[in-house]
């Protein structure tokens, strides 16, 4: 696996990189966010690891960068205790899983493993709902034949609500299918990206694919072809 470090703090890179090359992952690690993007269009990676308070270009300016350029590799954000509004900012982005400093590095790496896992797990299938198709061959969606672009994280998701059209989903149920580990999560994570997802597939409102019933959870409302 190769990782892209993107972390003004030296002493924590250097704890990131010995830890990741123990793992025997190969390992590019940065200082500032000018540095981390442009070697994310240099160089192709399974993963990055980015700091939100970097010098230069921030971290959030780095993720709607690279999301710009339609890079879809799965990102994991570091923030700091307490810093709630930067999670859901970097969410909202385009990151796909967030950590808070301070934190066990057996955590980090048991993240970024789920992440690379499920970005790269999926069988030959179509699934179509009204305007909507989905291949999660290609991990592809599209609306009337448009491709839309997603993240990993959201990617998940509309996956398991269009397999589950119809059906509604609880939030702990989504949040369990959507991460594959017992990591507690902050209860707005899945209402960021059903929020993010709301934009991309209805941004006029027209078809309402994603319904949310309030105590008991989510369900996608076009029926399964």
């Amino acid at each position: 696996m190769k990782v892209l470090v993107i972390e003004d703090d030296q002493d924590l890179r250097h704890t990131l990189a010995t830890c990741m090359q123990g793992e025997g992952y190969t390992l590019e690690a940065v200082a500032d966010g000018e540095s981390g993007l442009r070697l994310a269009r240099e160089q192709l990676f399974d993963i990055a690891v980015i700091d939100l308070g970097l010098p230069n270009l921030s971290g959030i300016e780095v993720i709607r960068a690279l999301r710009r350029d339609n890079q879809l590799l799965p990102i994991l954000i570091l923030t700091g205790r307490g810093r709630w509004k930067d999670k859901v900012e970097g969410l909202e982005n385009g990151a796909d899983d967030y950590l808070v400093k301070p934190f066990h590095t057996e955590e980090l790496l048991a993240r970024m493993k789920a992440l690379v896992r499920r970005s790269s797990a999926w069988s030959n299938v179509e699934i179509k709902c009204g305007p909507i198709n989905l291949n999660t061959a290609q991990q592809t969606v599209q609306i009337n034949n448009t491709a839309i672009t997603l993240t990993q994280s959201e990617y998940r998701i509309i996956e398991h609500l269009m397999t589950h059209a119809g059906k509604i989903i609880s939030k702990a149920d989504l949040t369990e299918y959507v991460y594959n580990q017992d990591f507690d999560k902050d209860s707005n994570v899945i209402e960021v990206f059903i929020a993010r997802l709301r934009k991309k597939l209805d941004p006029e409102s027209a078809i309402n694919p994603i319904e949310t019933l309030r105590g008991r959870g989510y369900r996608f409302t076009l029926q399964r072809e």
